[in-house]
């Protein structure tokens, strides 16, 4: 078989799930405070993947407003039962403190495109749920226990209870089935039954450098359950060495002819300061079964390189995107929190993407943003706005994001006289009370008029440039406004630097804020995503 390399998903698409159905294999991932929730990618051979759905997409299934950075959709289990597909996902509303706030919900669909029912409740007892289908058609869920007297020891182990689908809800006993190896943090379970043995797959060590994927088995589903000889069989977390870092949060998925792969989290660290600035990404590992024991091949060090049924499409992942608003906006956007997006954009009006002006950029609640992931250490972004800001309180453009205290914003506004401008606002360097970075650069003034032109390009994840040209002809090339800054910070590391808590990964698209409430629209014509290919990305894809 062909050499692939990791990661599969690149970008910030963290915590796996993985099932095959048929010939067809489907990957679920986190998407946090970013709306619609859940990302299903879909793939024949398990080197090249489509997203084909985000199946949290209504008020009824979710609703993010008022949730804070990097709470949200936390790590999803997609299944099938041999009928339907089976979906559980939990929503946090707050983290970085001793209550979490978690719920656990459960959807199923007859096909990935849906419809996707009304979630059923399961419990708030802890995150990360999953649910096994056994052979005798029972179906349990299965999530880790939150403890909130228990600092720092806050995550108690694994629960385990029957799940009624014609009661549509949990049923009977509650057990701690298993609390881990002395890595602590257990999390991220799932169940599988095979050769008579039931096999219990968790994360281990926190989502950081001491990441693992720990498993245990037993012949009883209620435990006791043995762990695995090794422990952790998979993880980065004893060396700095291997490209790939943070292993762990995997699941398992058995191909046609009986070989096993193993998909999981990872990060990839550049920079001084290592800091992963494409966020929590998917990466597969070859496996194999030896005396009832799952080993990932090579391991327990993941593989940069692997073999997989099929060859990664390079000329797609390196391709440039172009962006037109003729009609529905392309899925590789998303926006922030709100189930109801005809408040905040129309993507199609007069061909172009209008953005309703709303809250503040670092809003949780309302805010008109609407970004892609970055998934390549270097690329170019641009776009043009049409923009007719009255004052300092209406403003909108261009924005490379990670969250309300990690972000750079090119916009365009005007001052108290109504003479229209260039303003850069940043959180380079968040304070604590989270103000913007002082001093501020220099206003450029600019016609009261017309279109602006603005860019950025990023650099090896390091480093960023913003750039503007008008349309009038007056200045026609790009030129450079500001500084360069540190790309670095739209990353958890930066978070994490701060003592916070942090799990998501850089964006790059547009926004549109306009505090004076009158809800002023910026037209954007068209949005340019350039990956470039150079000596910075040490990965190579």
């Amino acid at each position: 078989m062909p050499l692939a390399k990791n990661p599969i998903l690149p970008g910030f698409n963290p915590d796996p799930s993985i099932v095959r159905v048929g010939s067809d294999y489907y990957i679920a991932t986190s998407t946090f405070e970013w709306y619609p929730g859940v990302q299903i990618h879909h793939s024949k051979d398990l080197a090249n993947w489509t997203l084909v759905k985000r199946p949290l997409d209504r008020t009824a299934l979710l609703d993010l407003r008022g949730v804070s950075d990097s709470a949200g959709v936390w790590a999803p289990c997609l299944t099938h039962d041999g009928a339907r597909f089976w979906l559980v996902y939990t929503i946090t509303k707050a983290q970085n403190g001793a209550f979490v706030d978690c719920h656990n919900y459960i959807t199923n669909a007859a096909s990935i495109e849906g419809p996707w029912t009304d979630p059923v409740y399961a419990n708030s007892s802890g995150f990360d749920p999953s649910v096994f289908h056994d052979e005798d058609g029972r179906k349990w869920f299965v999530n880790m226990l939150w403890d909130h007297r228990s600092r720092p020891n806050l995550f108690a182990g694994i629960s385990l209870q029957e799940f009624d689908p014609s009661l549509g809800r949990l049923v009977g006993p509650r057990k701690n089935i298993y609390q881990g190896t002395k890595l602590g943090c257990i999390e991220g379970p799932h169940l599988y039954r095979r050769n008579g043995w039931y096999y219990i797959l968790v994360a281990e060590g926190g989502t950081g450098w001491h990441h693992a994927c720990t498993m245990a088995r037993s012949r009883n589903l209620w435990g006791p359950y043995e762990t695995h000889p090794q422990q952790h069989i998979l993880t980065a977390k004893d060396t700095t060495f291997t490209a790939l870092q943070k292993v762990g949060h995997g699941d398992i998925v058995d191909t046609p002819d009986g070989k096993t792969y193993l998909v999981h989290l990872t990060g990839r660290p550049v920079g001084h300061d290592r800091r992963c600035v494409l966020g929590r990404e998917t990466a597969i590992q070859e496996a194999y079964w030896k005396d009832d024991w799952l080993y990932v091949k090579d391991g327990p060090l993941p593989s940069l390189h692997v073999k997989l049924p099929g060859i990664q499409n390079q000329v797609r992942y390196w391709a440039e995107k172009h962006y037109t608003f003729d009609g529905e906006l392309d899925p590789d956007f998303q926006w922030l929190r709100t189930p109801l997006p005809e408040r905040i954009f129309q993507a199609g009006k007069a061909g172009k993407l209008t953005l309703v002006g709303r809250e503040s950029i670092g809003s949780r609640f309302e805010q008109a943003l609407v970004a892609r992931r970055q998934s390549h250490l270097s690329y170019d972004a641009e776009t043009s706005i049409d923009f007719q800001p009255e004052d300092e309180r209406q403003y909108a453009g261009l924005t490379a994001y990670y969250g309300g205290a990690n972000f750079f914003y090119l916009t365009v506004t005007a001052n108290a006289e109504g003479q229209r401008e260039l303003l850069l606002m940043t959180r380079e360097k968040p304070t604590v009370r989270n103000w913007l970075d002082e001093p501020m650069v220099d206003p450029v003034p600019i016609p009261s008029s017309g279109k602006v032109r603005l860019a950025l390009e990023v650099r090896g994840g390091t480093s960023l440039q913003f750039f503007y040209a008008l349309c009038d002809g007056t200045i026609e090339e790009l030129v450079k406004i500001g500084p360069v800054y540190d790309a670095s910070v739209l990353s958890d590391e930066a978070v994490n630097d701060r003592g916070a808590s942090a799990f998501t990964g850089a964006f790059v698209g547009v926004a549109c804020s306009d505090l004076n409430g009158l809800a002023r629209e910026a037209a954007f014509d068209y949005f340019v995503y350039r990956p470039i290919k150079d000596s910075s990305d040490r990965y190579d894809i």
